[in-house]
């Protein structure tokens, strides 16, 4: 239908910040060390800030030192997909929201067990759903 991705791409830009809309949408970065989520300790669930997918679970997370919220596995293998990435010159794995298909960040290998995987998420890219104490 004619003008379908423009009003969704509008409704996308009045309800996400700036900085989200461009990481989302656009596969920007945040700067370093600047995100919410880089030195979160809260438990919880890491959901896709534009389709409210969970992704990541705050047990999976941990401090890389790179700046960047960092996780040993998605939630589910198949709520993020990963696509090569050869832009500024280097090829990385690109890490999507399989729902809606934003930016979330990279994916590299060197990070911890059980995986060896450190998935490097934008903040921008989440909003985290805190745990209650029992728990859920």
């Amino acid at each position: 239908m004619p003008g379908e991705k423009d009003a969704s791409e509008q409704a996308l830009r009045d309800r996400l910040t700036l900085e989200q809309f461009h990481i989302t949408q656009e596969n920007g970065t945040e700067r370093a060390f600047s995100g919410q989520y880089h030195d979160c300790k809260a438990r919880g669930m890491y959901v896709c800030v534009v389709c409210d997918a969970p992704l990541f679970d705050s047990d999976t997370k941990f401090d890389s030192g790179t700046g960047w919220p960092s996780f040993w596995s998605p939630v589910e293998a198949d709520r993020v997909r990963n696509v090569t990435d050869q832009s500024h010159g280097v090829v990385r794995e690109e890490v999507q929201c399989r729902n809606c298909g934003s930016h979330l960040g990279h994916v590299f290998p060197d990070g911890p067990q059980p995986t060896g995987q450190r998935y490097c998420i934008n903040s921008a890219a989440l909003d985290l759903k805190p745990k209650d104490e029992s728990g859920n």
